[in-house]
């Protein structure tokens, strides 16, 4: 009986400690269309160290993913960026884009231009800053 005791006690003490240990729940937009999509970026996320779930979701785009304090978000995004899928921070490389099958080829959001300051403006013909 005390055996019995024992291990249940070492089991919550066990639970415990890993409630403790800093994991956190964060949520990444994601695109794509399809289940392949979905396992494709699950799977990229889950590459990461420090990740112990990830689930994401076609209808939102969103991934929720589970991971230690100590992840750098970033490495996320660029995970999966690097398997085809563009997320909010990072946009994936055409080229592994392109080699997605067709299904998942979700329509990509339309990419920002951020002006070089230290290139001249073609039509104001002097150095400023592209606002928009």
């Amino acid at each position: 009986m005390r055996t019995k005791i024992f291990v249940t006690m070492l089991f919550i003490m066990a639970g415990a400690t890993a409630l403790l240990a800093g994991e956190k729940n964060v949520k990444l937009k994601v695109y794509g269309n399809c289940g392949m999509c979905e396992s494709r970026i699950e799977k990229a996320a889950k590459s990461v160290d420090g990740i112990s779930e990830a689930s994401w979701d076609k209808t939102t785009q969103m991934l929720q993913v589970t991971m230690s304090d100590n992840v750098d978000e970033m490495t996320i995004h660029k995970a999966i960026a690097k398997v085809g899928h563009d997320t909010n921070k990072v946009t994936a490389d055409d080229a592994t884009y392109s080699g997605l099958p067709g299904c998942c080829k979700y329509d990509r959001p339309a990419k920002t231009h951020k002006s070089d300051c230290n290139t001249p403006c073609k039509k104001a013909k002097k150095k400023e800053c592209d606002k928009s």
